[in-house]
């Protein structure tokens, strides 16, 4: 085996330098949040608090968890991700589809006006006003249909469906099969990588989405996870804390040291990000994948 040279040697050491020192860079803020949530309130007001806890104490976990709200919110947030995901992968490929048809008669026409709606938008105050005329204000579906079609998608799907080989299509139309049976039994079939790709894009955007219920929502029961975050982080104080827990402070470290509310708004953002940090390192090769996915043809 040749050696490597003494340049590539140099090269590799100051890749790696470089990396560990984006590690840092990315686990630190991580670090010093859980070592926040799980300190007493004197070590987090004096600022002695970095990556490791002091002062251990679980009462922040114990007063978010009493909060009816989070439990509510991540039953939200799983009914928007999971049914907003649902509905954009089957009406994508339901107009991906016939695009890929060459006698289909309105193809030009959608092709156009997909790719017009990829550089203008309607912008906030239309789309509102949409979804007030729609009745749709303050609702679930609000945080699941405007999400049905995006023309980027509707263009990679396209793109694979082509890939697939004619052939297959040409044998089922000739026993007999109409486009729906070869949309479902032919190509959703053979189209697994890309549903799996897109599926974790859907799921993983909806579950960090928050604008859109603070636009479109005003009943609390329907906060997804990531607006009851946002109302900790925005409106917690210590007397919202004393109220949460049934009034009264809470000494957590001996006499006069009570729960800080910095504590419980780093406990309710690892809670927040709990679910996605399971699961995304996991499915990381998924979203590399998907980046490429239909963009060529071959």
């Amino acid at each position: 085996m040749k050696k490597a040279s003494l340049g590539s040697r140099i090269f590799d050491a100051i890749n790696l330098l470089i990396m560990l020192f984006i590690l840092v860079v990315v686990l630190y803020p991580i670090l010093n949040i859980i070592a926040t949530s799980l300190s007493g309130t004197r070590y987090i007001s004096s600022g002695s608090v970095t990556i490791w806890p002091k002062g251990f104490n679980l009462e922040a976990y114990t007063t978010v968890f009493n909060d009816p709200y989070i439990f509510k919110g991540y039953l939200n947030s799983i009914i928007y991700a999971v049914g907003s995901t649902g509905i954009m992968l089957l009406f994508t490929a339901l107009m991906a589809y016939p695009l890929t048809i060459p006698g289909f008669a309105g193809k030009k026409f959608l092709t156009i006006f997909l790719m017009i709606t990829m550089f203008f938008g309607g912008g906030l105050i239309p789309t509102y006003l949409l979804m007030r005329g729609l009745n749709l204000l303050d609702t679930v579906w609000v945080m699941i249909l405007p999400g049905a079609i995006s023309a980027y998608n509707v263009f990679l799907f396209r793109t694979f469906f082509l890939n697939i080989p004619a052939e297959l299509k040409d044998s089922a139309y000739i026993d007999g099969a109409n486009d729906l049976v070869v949309l479902f039994k032919i190509i959703l079939p053979l189209s697994k990588a890309l549903f799996a790709t897109f599926a974790l894009f859907g799921l993983v955007g909806s579950w960090n989405g928050w604008f859109e219920a603070l636009i479109y929502l005003r009943d609390q029961d329907k906060y997804p996870l990531q607006m009851v975050l946002r109302n900790y982080l925005f409106t917690l104080d210590a007397t919202a804390i004393q109220g949460r827990i049934g009034g009264g402070s809470v000494a957590v470290n001996g006499p006069g040291d009570t729960l800080d509310p910095k504590a419980v708004r780093m406990s309710v953002i690892i809670i927040t990000m709990f679910p996605i940090m399971c699961i995304y390192p996991f499915f990381q090769k998924h979203f590399t994948k998907g980046i490429f996915v239909g963009s060529i043809k071959g």
